[in-house]
Order: structure tokens, then C-alpha cells, then sequence
């Protein structure tokens, strides 16, 4: 089929290398315009334009779908179908009636649940053990069109994020290309969502990197896998901010510790006092200003000793 490609990070990476690898013509594709990025704040392309200015196609990154040149020059390419994965906004009518099959959408969760912008990261956030992909028929309100087909995957006990999103992006590639074939061959069904069952996974604030050290053990541990490999659990240490890359559950904390405080340091880590009791072995960090370490190597260069206090304790 004919079609045109919206998606920005890398999650639609793979897909869209299927979509250039199958007997489907990508007529080109649209991303977001490129943001300031890092300290310099220089504009740099999201990775999907990276990724089609590599193997030659064509790329369009309006400011407004809405704009008429847009859809002008959308309506003259005839696609039969769009496929949008991850793009970053939601598509006006005008676009999502021009494709004669519609536009469809990889979403990485298993709608209704986790609707929005950050599915991935609060699945892992929230301790759940299932999640995985969905192709829909897409429709004017977020995520909440008619599901065509959905893969379900566990979800490891110490799988991150990163580790969970490198996995969703190859299973939804399959599963769209699988739908695709439905598509064409008139078989797609259509499943209308469940409202009542509906949940939403919004953009991640700043709020919520903050490790609050009355938290269960479990819940901080969800929070840092959670938050692995962007943007990172934080707390505070010396008036510093200081970045949590990995824990893992320790021993019970001592009656009359408080949560937040060092426990105890050692050749592994050092342990921290948590909520409920609980404690947690602190294995990577990472100092403000500074790049990843070893807790371990923490502790010898900072001279880090129990008693001390993480956070606001």
C-alpha cells in the first residue's frame, strides 16, 4: 500500500525500517520541527528525520496540521493509509479522513489502558507484571480509537524502561506490518475501547523524578527502573542533586532510622532507610556535574558515611 509515515523518537525507528524493508511504499514522512537540545541548546532532528534523511525520503515537519500547504501537499501524494507511530500530536479530521484506509496507530500499552503520552514509563512506574502493543484505527481524542489488533508481553521484575521499550518497538513493527495485510486484504477488525476501563500515562513532570524516601522499598525500586534510562530517579545529597540508576533490596532498616537515612556503605553500595520499615542498596548513581558510577566508587571518593541523610530528610 501506499502510505505516509508520522513518528518523532526512536521508538518508531523500527517500524518504520519494516515498513522500507516490505512491499509497502513509505511516500514520505512527517516528524516534528527540530528542538533545542543539550546545554547549548542547538537544534538538533528528532530521529526519525535522521533516519529518513539516511535512506532518501522524503520529510515534511509542519508547525500546524493544520496549515493548507500541508494538507495540500498531503491530498496530491494519495496515500492509502498513514501510519503513525509515536508522532507527538494528535492528527486533525482534515488528516485523518484523507487516507482512504484511514490512519493507523502503534501504541505501547494494551488500550485502553495507559492512554497518553508516557505508557512505557508509568507501566514500569506502577509495578505492573503485563503490558505490550496496540494498532487502532485512530480518531480525533487521544488514544481512543477502535483497536484493530494487540500483542501482550511480560513485563520482567527488574526490566527498566529502556530495556521494555526496545522491546515494545520490535513487537509493534511486526504487529503493524501484520496489520497492514489485514488492511488490504479488507479482514482488519475493529474493536470499539472500553471507556470504563480506560487509564491514562501523562508526560512525565519534573515531580516526578524525585525520590521521596517514605515510599516502600517497592516503590522506589519501581520508580528507578521506571525512570531508566531517561530522564532518572533523583534525590538530594549535600545540597546536590544526585541521580539513582539502580537499587536493589536490602535488609530491614533499623528500628530508629529515619527514611532517607545511610544505613551502612560497603563494597557493594551503601543502604538507605526507606518507608515501612524497609531498605534498599543504593548500586548507581550519579553526582551532579558528573558522569554514572558504581555506588561503590561513590562512596570511596566522597567519603559518603552512615548517618548521613539522602533527600529531605
Amino acid at each position: 500500500m501506499r502510505l505516509v509515515f508520522f513518528g518523532t523518537p526512536a521508538f518508531a525507528l523500527p517500524t518504520l525500517e519494516a515498513l522500507l524493508e516490505s512491499p509497502h511504499r513509505v511516500l514520505g514522512v512527517v516528524t516534528q520541527p527540530d528542538r533545542p537540545k543539550g546545554r547549548r541548546r542547538l537544534l538538533a532532528p528528532p530521529p526519525v528525520k535522521e533516519a529518513a534523511a539516511a535512506r532518501g525520503l522524503p520529510i515534511w515537519q509542519p508547525a500546524n496540521l493544520r496549515e493548507p500547504a500541508f494538507l495540500s501537499l498531503l491530498r496530491g501524494l494519495e496515500p492509502e493509509v498513514a501510519v503513525v507511530v509515536a508522532y507527538g500530536k494528535i492528527l486533525p479530521p482534515a488528516v485523518l479522513d484523507l487516507p482512504r484506509h484511514g490512519c493507523i496507530n502503534v501504541h505501547a500499552s494494551l488500550l485502553p489502558r495507559y492512554r497518553g503520552a508516557a505508557p512505557i514509563h508509568w507501566a514500569v512506574i506502577n509495578g505492573e507484571s503485563e503490558t505490550g502493543v496496540t494498532t487502532m484505527y485512530m480518531a480525533p481524542a487521544l488514544d481512543a480509537g477502535d483497536i484493530i489488533l494487540q500483542r501482550a508481553v511480560a513485563i520482567g521484575t527488574r526490566e527498566t524502561t529502556g530495556a521494555l521499550h526496545d522491546r515494545l518497538a520490535r513487537l509493534g513493527a511486526d504487529l503493524l506490518l501484520e496489520t497492514l495485510d489485514l488492511l488490504e486484504a479488507g479482514k482488519a477488525p475493529r474493536r470499539p475501547q472500553d471507556e470504563a476501563l480506560a487509564s491514562y500515562a501523562p508526560p512525565l513532570q519534573p515531580e516526578d523524578e524525585r525520590i521521596d524516601w517514605q515510599w516502600p522499598a517497592a516503590v522506589i525500586f519501581n520508580r528507578v527502573r521506571g525512570l531508566n534510562p531517561w530522564p532518572g530517579a533523583y534525590t538530594t545529597w549535600r545540597g546536590k542533586r544526585l541521580k539513582i540508576w539502580w537499587v536493589e533490596p536490602g535488609a530491614l532498616a533499623a528500628r530508629e532510622a529515619r527514611p532517607g537515612q545511610v544505613l551502612a556503605v560497603g563494597g557493594e553500595g551503601f543502604s538507605v532507610a526507606c518507608g515501612s520499615g524497609q531498605a534498599l542498596l543504593v548500586k548507581e548513581l550519579q553526582p551532579e556535574g558528573k558522569a554514572p558510577m558504581e555506588a561503590a566508587a561513590f562512596v570511596r571518593g566522597y567519603r559518603l558515611a552512615p548517618g548521613e541523610y539522602l533527600g529531605d530528610a
